[in-house]
């Protein structure tokens, strides 16, 4: 099975407060907004929501207003959580990361370590929602925090070029594309990066 990754540049906080929030001027403002996108999602997962999912914006009402949530039906409050945060975010960019194999991850993972870059994992985007969204296999959820992209970029910053040129040519582009992320992440201090598994 295929997977990518869709990375954001966000506060991660301004999202974790929209869930709950009860807020309907920016539940309406994301639904207006990725409106073309539900609709294809809704397409795609048809043969679901026949079967009592909820529709992509009925997910996203439902956290937005903190529940209820139907457990066997996870993956699409995951779906919406991921719209809230390229609302209140930037996407990010990474030809490393789609498709690819789940073993993946660890293998740049590995990388990133034999560098000194211990601040950050890839692997970490495949962990579960944050409370109290369900969590289901898919779509994976992490967050690097803004103080520890500041710390995986002064890491970066100390790997040589001879270091990097002891990567095979894959691994070394994925490394330098997350490098490229850290230097997105200085621009905007306040923000870290979100990033789901799908």
């Amino acid at each position: 099975m295929s997977l990518s990754l869709s990375l954001f540049l966000v506060d991660p906080e301004l999202p974790r407060a929209v869930v709950g929030s009860g807020d309907v001027r920016v539940r309406r403002a994301i639904g207006g907004r990725f409106k073309q996108e539900m609709s294809q999602d809704d397409e795609y997962f048809a043969h679901e929501i026949e079967n009592g999912a909820p529709t992509r914006y009925e997910a996203l009402t439902a956290v937005v207003e903190g529940g209820p949530f139907e457990e066997r039906h996870a993956f699409q409050y995951g779906y919406a959580y991921r719209m809230i945060c390229a609302f209140h975010g930037r996407r990010l960019w990474g030809n490393s990361f789609s498709p690819f194999k789940f073993a993946w991850l660890g293998h740049v993972d590995e990388a990133l370590k034999s560098l000194g870059i211990e601040a950050v994992t890839v692997s970490e985007f495949g962990y579960g929602l944050p409370e109290p969204l369900p969590n289901a296999d898919l779509p994976g959820h992490g967050v690097w925090t803004p103080d520890a992209c500041a710390t995986a970029l002064s890491q970066y910053e100390a790997v040589t070029e001879e270091q990097l040129a002891t990567l095979d040519g894959d691994l070394r582009e994925a490394v330098e594309e997350i490098g490229t992320w850290l230097h997105e992440s200085r621009t905007h201090p306040s923000r870290g990066i979100t990033g789901f598994l799908s």
